[in-house]
């Protein structure tokens, strides 16, 4: 049996409110599919700072769908609401790429794991669904780099 071939329990224990949440995990080996589960156990877990009213938020990154920069301001969208980053949207495009998300175009990037669905356009731009109903253009300069990203490529 190779490694591939192996198969792996799963189980979930509902503990109370006050308790802290955690993620057990009991291996023969630290092989390259407990390192993938680890490392996506630890991306779940980031925040990033928004502001929304003149109040701070601590935001968690897997709850926000894009970021995108108008007139010098960058916004956090999430399903709840908008908030406002203080960063820059490069600074926040390093930031969050290990957090699975990539730039579509000029003024947006994009959490892949909130897409729905990505379907072509006019002039070689495609719309990008996302779980919140809302859609965003990937330009026609960035399509290469989300096909590889979801190809699980580097870009």
């Amino acid at each position: 049996m190779t490694s591939t071939d192996k198969v792996m329990d799963l189980e979930v224990s509902i503990i109370a409110a006050d308790k802290n949440e955690y993620v057990k995990i009991g291996c023969h080996e630290m092989d390259e599919r407990i390192s993938e589960i680890v490392k996506f156990v630890k991306l779940r877990q980031g925040n990033i700072e928004g502001i929304r009213e003149g109040d701070k938020y601590s935001v968690p990154i897997q709850d926000i769908y894009y970021i995108e920069s108008v007139d010098d301001k960058t916004f956090l969208y999430m399903k709840g609401g908008v908030y406002e980053s203080g960063r820059r949207l490069y600074d926040l495009e390093e930031v969050m790429e290990p957090y699975h998300f990539v730039r579509i175009s000029k003024s947006i990037i994009v959490n892949l794991m909130k897409v729905v669905s990505i379907k072509p356009a006019l002039n070689g731009r495609f719309v990008c669904k996302l779980r919140n109903e809302e859609e965003v253009i990937i330009s026609r300069k960035y399509v290469s780099d989300v096909k590889k990203k979801l190809r699980g490529e580097s870009v």
